[in-house]
Formats: C-alpha cells, sequence, structure tokens
C-alpha cells in the first residue's frame, strides 16, 4: 500500500505543543473562573441521534450539521453545546438541583465553508443557568460580572461588555406597528456599523416597506447613546406606550443597578440598543463582548436570557440565562494579533534532570522527590551527547537543568542551572526544590495575552 502524504483537513485546528500549552492554560482559567460562581463542569456526548439534534429542524443547523449513518442509527456531530445541554436537562430533570448552573468546554461542528479564523471543529465554552419554572433577574446581572472576571484573568483589559434587553426591542418596534417585521427590522438595524444609518433607511424603507416616519423613529432610537444614565433617561422618557418595553427597561435597570456591586468597572460596560441576538431565541437581557482594540474580531463572548431551553424535550417550563465564548477563533485571532504571552512557560517539564552515573538510583529519586513537591520533572537517560541534551532542554524551553554525578551525590547536593540567566547553584534537594519553585511562580506570574 502507497503511504499517505499526512494533512489535516481544512477548517480543522491542530496545534504544535506550545501553543497547545497555551491553549490549555486559557482553559484552565476558564474553569477555574466558573468554578468561583458556583458552576459545576459537564460532558456531553459528541454524537447524539439526530432527531434529538434536530428537534428544532430545519435551516442553518441542517445544512451544516455533520449527519451519518451507522446501521440502522441515523447520527450526527453536535454544532454546539446548548442543544445537547437542553437535552440533559430534561432527560436528568428529576435528579438534578435548581437552579442548575453548568460550565462545559467542547469541541463542536459545522460544516460551513472554512475561513481565516473560522473553524470547522472548534472549542466552544458556555455556562448556563437554569431555572424550574422561574429564574430570579439577578443571574442576568451576575454574568456580565463573570465576563469580566474571565476576560481579566486572561490578561486582557481593554474589553467592553454591550447589553441590551430584547423586550425593549420587541416592545419598540410593537409600539410602531412593526411587530410582525421585528425581525427582518433588526437584522437590518445590525447592519448599521457596516452600512452606516443612510443605507439603513433604504433597506428599511424600500425592502420592508417601512414609512419614512416610522424609519425616522427606528433610526433616532437605535442613535441612543451616551453614558448608561443617559440611555436610561432616554428609555425612560418613552414609557407607557407598551408594556413589554416598559418591562425590557425595567429588567435593564435592574442589570445595571447591580454591577458595581459585582465589580464591574464602568468602563468594561456599556447599554447598546442595537444589540439583538438569537431573534427566535433570547427573550430578555442579551450580551456581546468585544476587544477595543480591535473591532475586527467582533463578538468574542455573547449570549443573553431565554425563556425555555428544554421545550423540545418537555412541557416542562426551564428559563435560562447563558453566554459562550468561541474559544478556538479566540485563541486564532489572539495569536494572529501577536497578543498571547510569549514568555510564559509553555514547556512539558519544570525541570530535566541529566543523570551523570551509571547508577540511576539517585537521580530517579530526586526525580520522585520533586514531582511530590508539585515539580514537573523530566529524566533525561538517552544516549546523547551533553550538547545535545542541553539543546533539548533549550527548544523544549525547559526552565531547570539538573546535573547529578558521582560529586554530587557524595557531597548530598544538587547542580541546578537556570537555563534564562545561567545561573547555577550547589544546594541540597530541598534548598534546590525551594529554589525552583520560586523562579517557577515568578515566571507564572504574567498573564496567558498581552491585554
Amino acid at each position: 500500500m502507497a503511504k499517505q502524504t499526512p494533512r489535516t483537513l481544512s477548517g480543522f485546528m491542530e496545534l504544535l505543543p506550545a501553543p497547545q500549552r497555551q491553549m490549555e492554560r486559557m482553559m484552565e482559567i476558564l474553569r477555574n473562573t466558573y468554578a468561583l460562581y458556583g458552576f459545576t463542569p459537564l460532558d456531553t456526548p459528541v454524537i447524539e441521534s439526530s432527531e434529538v439534534l434536530l428537534a428544532k429542524g430545519g435551516g442553518e443547523t441542517e445544512k451544516q450539521i455533520y449527519r451519518f449513518q451507522k446501521g440502522d442509527a441515523d447520527l450526527s456531530l453536535r454544532f454546539d453545546l446548548t442543544v445537547p445541554l437542553a437535552k440533559y436537562v430534561a432527560l436528568h430533570y428529576s435528579d438534578l438541583t435548581f437552579p442548575f448552573r453548568r460550565f462545559q468546554i467542547g469541541k463542536v461542528y459545522r460544516g460551513e465553508r472554512a475561513q481565516r479564523g473560522r473553524f470547522r471543529e472548534f472549542y466552544q465554552a458556555d455556562i448556563d443557568v437554569i431555572g424550574d419554572g422561574k429564574l430570579s433577574i439577578l443571574n442576568e446581572a451576575e454574568i456580565p460580572a463573570i465576563i469580566y472576571k474571565t476576560f481579566s484573568a486572561l490578561g486582557l483589559r481593554r474589553f467592553r461588555i454591550r447589553v441590551n434587553n430584547r423586550k425593549i426591542l420587541n416592545g419598540f418596534y410593537a409600539s410602531l406597528g412593526l411587530a410582525d417585521k421585528a425581525g427582518d427590522v433588526m437584522r437590518t438595524v445590525d447592519k448599521l456599523e457596516k452600512i452606516g444609518p443612510e443605507k439603513v433607511r433604504e433597506i428599511l424603507t424600500g425592502d420592508l416597506g417601512v414609512g419614512p416616519e416610522r424609519a425616522g423613529e427606528i433610526l433616532d432610537f437605535i442613535a441612543i447613546t451616551g453614558e448608561t444614565e443617559e440611555i436610561l433617561s432616554a428609555l425612560e422618557a418613552r414609557r407607557g406606550r407598551n408594556e413589554v418595553f416598559d418591562q425590557g427597561v425595567d429588567e435593564l435597570k435592574t442589570v445595571v443597578k447591580h454591577l458595581g456591586a459585582f465589580g464591574v468597572p464602568a468602563e468594561n460596560f456599556a447599554v447598546d440598543l442595537t444589540i439583538a441576538r438569537g431573534l427566535d431565541y433570547y427573550t430578555g437581557t442579551v450580551y456581546e463582548t468585544v476587544l477595543l482594540d480591535h473591532p475586527e474580531i467582533g463578538s468574542v463572548c455573547s449570549g443573553g436570557r431565554y425563556d425555555n431551553l428544554a421545550k423540545y424535550y418537555t412541557d416542562k417550563q426551564l428559563p435560562g440565562v447563558g453566554i459562550s465564548i468561541g474559544l478556538t477563533r479566540l485563541f486564532y485571532v489572539l495569536g494572529e494579533q501577536g497578543m498571547l504571552n510569549p514568555e510564559l512557560n509553555t514547556a512539558p517539564a519544570d525541570v530535566l534532570i541529566l543523570p551523570m552515573t551509571e547508577d540511576l538510583s539517585a537521580a530517579i529519586a530526586l526525580a520522585t522527590e520533586l514531582r511530590e513537591n508539585g515539580v514537573r520533572a523530566q529524566l533525561h537517560c538517552e544516549e546523547k551527547k551533553f550538547k545535545q541534551k542541553i539543546s533539548y532542554a533549550d527548544k523544549l524551553g525547559i526552565p531547570y537543568v539538573i546535573f547529578l554525578g558521582e560529586d554530587e551525590i557524595n557531597a548530598g547536593v544538587v547542580a541546578c542551572k537556570d537555563m534564562a540567566t545561567g545561573e547555577q547553584t550547589k544546594l541540597d534537594a530541598k534548598a534546590t526544590i525551594y529554589r525552583i519553585k520560586a523562579g517557577l511562580d515568578a515566571r507564572n506570574r504574567g498573564f496567558v495575552i498581552r491585554g
């Protein structure tokens, strides 16, 4: 059989060891941050029955899904983490305690055209809070705090969490007599930053048949900008025209009211009346997070409130609120922009031990002691020249190399070289471990992202 040329499919990311460590560290930060807020980890199968995944049916999802037959089974790869969550909650409803707070970091699959920064296989990092019948709006107020904490822990500083409420939009368009066209209008308004207000007006009055006066009111409404209090005051002035609108304003004010107590600085938050998101899904607060210095990236974290997560699987009312980070795309874009911190330790080991004697007992015992103290240690026992062994440590970026020969063993010391500074010490094992751990702590104080 002829040898095959190794290749990775288009739209699938495959990382070398050092960037893989950076990705793993990002995931570790996400897991630790989500855990601070009481979220439990969850994993669901990558493969589901097609009828389960496509319960909602049709549309772009069905076109993009990876679907295949195995015997008589009609199977599909999950295309997001939300639909499997809905199935999970419906299936295990009697075993769960509500509100159910879960986070999940996992791969999803979409058979769309592969583009720069857009993948067919990619990691999503989601959190959701699911209620049983009801869910306090305080959960919606807490979400920006989780976003802020997460991105700050990653090392980002100049980002903004943009928030709106779908009830405000739905109520506003209903008050104009445009309830039946609200979805099309919102999709048009969403293009404002790309095509400008005059082109939006042209589409509203032309393609959508909105009267000139109503189109003017829409453009005036979405042009409401300024500080948070200014926007809320402008919304207050429009009260009394629609009950749903008024309810949305109340909910938005509640979210804003608690932000300070949740630890979200004013400069990292903004009310933005142009944000709609998931027109057939989100029903309350909606979120988008943007990097201020890289607006071309678009939203790096988005989500919102929904009324009934599992309506396709159960009659029980299960409202929720959640957000999702497209982790693979974010990682790719950050790398492309040179924002991933190259100074962080991405080596597979903290210490490389080079035994200089035929009897390896002392080296093995030292490696064991290092590992018991939380130091990642690797023994290099290959028959290589000394320079090649040092080059091995250097190429992998291993911070410390230990030389253990007869002289060191007899003297009860360890020769340890700091590969970054070239400094070499001869101390006993305990002192060497202390020195290594102190050095590692200093190295690991940096952030994954240079914000």
